[in-house]
């Protein structure tokens, strides 16, 4: 059986912190799926169509990263996408307690066995997140450092 994990966010944009857990996560599975979410409540600085050129962009050397969206269960999308694992990256102990909660509540409700792998974000990069991120491009900060370089390239030339 084909080992695929979602690698479930807004991306909002992608920042080192998550082609970190990326790259170190592609030579475990089989395919990953970086699945940009669709939450209505939240307001996105970057377009849905913008963020997946990004993230193509980034991983366009790495076969078995693939991009795609999704609306709803995180759960049910694996479903659709025949995923038994769902990859998150762990920068603070906050997070851990934040994803466990998330991912035993997974467990508890999902009709298929899905397991969440955490991956700890190098502590070079763990401390950049998308909101750090959209408020340094806010305020015309440098994020040379924060993002990966089809990111850095796209909005320095915009």
């Amino acid at each position: 059986m084909e080992r695929i994990a979602i690698f479930p966010g807004s991306f909002d944009p992608i920042t080192t912190g998550h082609t970190d857990i990326v790259e170190r996560a592609a030579p475990l599975f089989d395919k990953i799926i970086v699945s940009i979410g669709q939450n209505i409540a939240k307001n996105y600085m970057y377009s849905q169509e913008q963020r997946k050129k990004w993230i193509e962009d980034t991983f366009k050397n790495t076969p078995n990263v693939e991009v795609d969206f999704y609306q709803g269960l995180t759960i049910e999308y694996c479903k659709e996408k025949n995923a038994s694992y769902i990859l998150r990256g762990l920068r603070t102990s906050a997070d851990f307690e934040f994803e466990k909660a998330i991912a035993h509540t997974n467990r508890e409700i999902s009709e298929i066995e899905i397991e969440t792998v955490f991956l700890l974000t190098s502590s070079e990069k763990s401390f950049i997140s998308s909101s750090i991120v959209r408020d340094v491009i806010k305020n015309g900060g440098n994020i040379k450092n924060l993002v990966p370089d089809p990111v850095f390239q796209s909005l320095k030339n915009s």
